[in-house]
């Protein structure tokens, strides 16, 4: 059975990571964000406004709010929100909750966001972030978000060991909607133990959700971005050059992208000769780097995506 042609078809909406800055008011172990070039930088106001017209002319109709700490630009975000708004592009903002040190502030800037037209708060929580803001703010972000109608979520960064569970136990003890996201060994976490895990034999997906750098560089994945260093695989193009709607065509038409984001990197890598036993060890994103980060390697699975005579499904 081969892959129908529907696999090959543009996704129904077009949703991006909008870095506006790298500037972040905590340093993370964990962060993922480090090693960037320059490590800090923010977009123009006026030059954000821009992109967002053309993302929306684009079909964008997605846009997360990332990068650094968003809301350290409070006033120029919540513009950005509002422009979005009115052009109709549902948002998220991801944020530490830095802001949220008790019921009145947070309120106060939920309730403004909220004014702005925001869709959704993602609260980062991880050991990593709570050495540098209380726990307790995340309880404030979240219950000002209820209150003020606007959907929230907790992102529970882990390493899944048992050092999360006092605050595992704390989000669950304060009813918090909280979804535990896998921690990336990339930026500073790359100095972590890469030790092998053990799961079942995973497809590994991955939705690769386009990113946006605030020099105006677009990666085919807001989690790997710019990480890969020896192949630049996942880099589309610096926006300013050419247009968004070239950009999303390259990463939609890429078939190799497709790839991993219906069939799956673990099938990619089978092909590429990794045992079955080795491949279980992986944790997607390490996976993901060990086959296309490197020239070879990379350049064998390009050219099999390519070929439509190989079976990759059952």
């Amino acid at each position: 059975m081969f892959i129908c042609l529907s696999f090959f078809r543009k996704r129904d909406m077009r949703t991006i990571a909008f870095g506006y800055s790298t500037l972040c008011n905590l340093k993370c172990g964990h962060c993922v964000a480090k090693g960037e070039v320059p490590e800090t930088a923010t977009m123009d106001p006026g030059r954000a406004k821009e992109l967002i017209h053309g993302l929306a002319a684009a079909g964008v109709r997605g846009i997360s709010f990332t990068a650094g700490e968003p809301l350290i630009f409070f006033n120029e975000i919540k513009e950005l929100v509002r422009l979005c708004c009115n052009l109709g592009i549902y948002t998220r903002i991801v944020t530490n909750s830095f802001w949220a040190t008790d019921r009145t502030r947070s309120d106060g800037v939920v309730s403004e966001l909220k004014k702005s037209g925001l869709n959704q708060l993602r609260l980062s929580c991880s050991r990593w972030h709570q050495e540098g803001v209380n726990r307790q703010n995340l309880v404030n972000a979240a219950q000002s978000c209820e209150k003020n109608g606007v959907n929230y979520f907790v992102s529970f960064v882990t390493d899944f060991s048992k050092q999360d569970d006092i605050l595992e136990d704390f989000l669950r003890a304060n009813k918090l909607r909280f979804f535990p996201e896998p921690l990336i060994l990339s930026g500073r976490a790359a100095e972590f133990d890469h030790g092998p895990i053990c799961t079942d034999f995973q497809a590994n997906c991955c939705a690769m959700n386009p990113y946006i750098t605030p020099e105006l560089d677009m990666y085919a994945c807001c989690d790997a971005g710019s990480d890969f260093t020896e192949t630049r695989v996942f880099f589309l193009g610096n926006i300013a050059g050419t247009n968004a709607d070239a950009l999303f065509e390259k990463t939609e038409q890429n078939r190799l992208f497709k790839l991993i984001r219906t069939v799956g990197i673990s099938a990619l890598a089978l092909f590429a000769g990794l045992r079955a036993r080795d491949i279980i060890t992986y944790r997607k994103c390490d996976l993901c780097r060990e086959l296309l980060n490197n020239p070879v390697t990379l350049e064998i699975l390009q050219k099999a995506a390519d070929n439509q005579n190989i079976q990759w499904t059952r």
